[in-house]
């Protein structure tokens, strides 16, 4: 049992909201997400505020470039102390290579632990009928167990994907590469903008080593119940 397998978005827009929601959650919560928007808002301001409460930190900016700028961005990132950082699979296999020879070399010269670097799928908003549009020739769940095969032959510690294709993917990729699903709804929340979901406990079910969740907690009456409901949830497996 730990609490290590929910991990809250921070999806805001100022350091303030998202100060007051870490405050809010207390002990219940111990991983944070900080993704895109709270990342330019707020920046580095956010990370020191986290890990000064003893926070961990997925860094959520899901990079994407030509492998040397992907490599020089994520040895930046490295310097940051986080616990997690994300790279899109799609870049490619030289790009991912790239990345975690630059995430280990960079943690080992600061004499800090390498953050575990994943890489994102198919965003978990994408249904098969928008999937198709992109002219993949492929289903998503096929399009996902690829990248994951493909990021775990560059060396990552895992991927990004939604609950659905946890399974596939933990059988396809072994116990020991890390899962990490978005697109996790309580039963009888709103799906708002996600497309693949399911409950917390049936994405552990399914193989995922850890939930991302945001709105139904950073958005409820009360964040600490909210969170801790679903970390009873999942530590007792429904």
């Amino acid at each position: 049992m730990t609490k290590d397998k929910l991990i809250v978005a921070l999806d805001f827009s100022t350091l303030e909201q998202a100060q007051r929601c870490v405050l809010a959650c207390g002990e219940e919560v111990t991983y944070y997400k900080v993704g895109m928007e709270l990342y330019y808002s707020a920046g580095n301001e956010m990370i020191a505020f986290l890990k000064e409460h003893r926070k961990q930190i997925f860094l959520d900016l899901k990079l994407q470039d030509i492998p040397n700028t992907v490599s020089r961005a994520v040895r930046v990132l490295t310097r940051l102390g986080v616990d997690m950082i994300n790279v899109h699979a799609t870049g490619g296999l030289k790009m991912m290579q790239a990345a975690r020879q630059s995430v280990h070399e960079e943690a080992q010269r600061a004499g800090i632990t390498a953050p575990k670097l994943i890489a994102v799928t198919v965003l978990t908003s994408m249904d098969e009928a928008e999937f198709a549009a992109l002219n993949y020739k492929t289903t998503v769940a096929d399009q996902v167990v690829a990248l994951a095969k493909l990021a775990q032959q560059a060396g990552l510690d895992g991927v990004v994907a939604s609950p659905q294709e946890a399974a596939q993917i933990r059988q396809t990729c072994g116990k020991d590469f890390l899962i990490v699903t978005p697109g996790v709804r309580p039963a009888g929340a709103a799906t708002q903008d996600q497309s693949r979901i399911t409950t917390p406990v049936q994405a552990i079910k399914n193989g995922a080593d850890c939930i991302v969740v945001g709105r139904p907690i950073t958005q409820a009456a009360d964040p600490q119940t909210a969170a801790h409901a679903i970390q009873q949830e999942i530590n007792h497996k429904g």
